[in-house]
């Protein structure tokens, strides 16, 4: 079996019929957890500068990012068309005004066809919605949905900020309005153990969800991770292991549903731990072998009788 499961490159051909390759986008805003509003401290394995980039901070307008990414990824991938991809914190969070105005001046950019927009789902409402539902009859728009897992426990344990009836709820308020939703989870959680991860799976899977971006739980500097995994409170899972609990994810999932991503993308001055979590194209190859040696694919054990909550 060449595919073994349904990758972003081969749905973004599928759908749009070319080589379509994301922007990453700093647009210098901020999240609940903290600005004060739910935390300060963010959630454990977040350090200050997050996700985000500082692009913005650096004097980079959104058109300037968009037109610095155009520039790269066409060299690097022959990329023909873009989606602008607000990564950096939460993405719907702010006024509709400001929010209107970095969706739109991203849109406005030549071949962009489309927005993804990462976000918490505490930080949705029906205007926002409203607003994202009105792009869909003429771009591609997903809305990235940060779960990580569905055990209120963990939540609690990894200052998230939301509970998992957050999160349903962004579901379903999100839902039949022609966006579609990505959601992250991330592996190797502090006190969860295989059992726990794959409920994840099996809850995920009957969510009605379009995408899914798995991660690996890594360890930066000057984070609360840091301080557990120092202490000897936290171990990081092997590269092995890892390959084979995302197998297991994989195969409880629809085989429809887009997988965005299999593994994080670590700052290497920043990282801790693993080291192997710097060795991406490796811990993929492998992913591979794992699925091709078991004779595996997304979906092997889905079943939706498994999938309620």
């Amino acid at each position: 079996m060449k595919d073994r499961y349904y990758d972003l490159n081969t749905y973004f051909r599928n759908k749009l019929g070319c080589r379509v390759q994301k922007i990453s986008l700093d647009a210098g805003l901020t999240c609940p957890n903290r600005d004060g509003r739910i935390s300060t401290g963010g959630c454990i394995y977040c350090n200050s500068r997050g996700s985000g980039t500082g692009a913005l901070k650096k004097g980079l307008s959104i058109t300037a990012q968009i037109m610095k990414g155009k520039e790269f990824l066409r060299k690097r991938y022959k990329a023909q068309k873009f989606i602008a991809y607000f990564q950096s914190f939460s993405n719907t969070y702010g006024s509709y005004e400001k929010l209107k105005g970095l969706y739109e001046e991203a849109l406005a950019q030549d071949d962009i066809v489309g927005l993804a927009i990462g976000t918490r789902p505490d930080c949705i409402d029906e205007s926002i919605l409203k607003l994202l539902e009105g792009y869909t009859r003429h771009y591609l728009i997903w809305i990235e949905y940060g779960l990580q897992s569905i055990h209120d426990r963990t939540l609690a344990f990894i200052n998230r900020g939301h509970d998992l009836n957050c999160f349903k709820r962004a579901v379903a308020l999100t839902r039949s309005r022609g966006i579609n939703i990505c959601t992250h989870v991330i592996l190797g959680l502090p006190f969860e153990e295989r059992h726990h991860m794959l409920a994840t799976a099996k809850a995920v899977a009957g969510m009605g969800i379009d995408g899914i971006k798995i991660h690996l739980l890594y360890v930066v500097k000057d984070t609360r991770m840091e301080r557990l995994y120092l202490q000897g409170s936290y171990r990081c899972l092997k590269q092995e292991e890892y390959a084979n609990l995302v197998c297991d994810f994989l195969e409880l999932l629809p085989p429809g549903m887009v997988i965005q991503r299999l593994t994080g993308d670590p700052h290497p001055a920043e990282l801790v731990a693993p080291e192997w979590s710097l060795r991406k194209n490796e811990t993929l190859s492998l992913i591979k072998k794992v699925l091709a040696d078991r004779d595996s694919w997304q979906g092997k054990r889905f079943s939706q009788r498994d999938t309620s909550l």
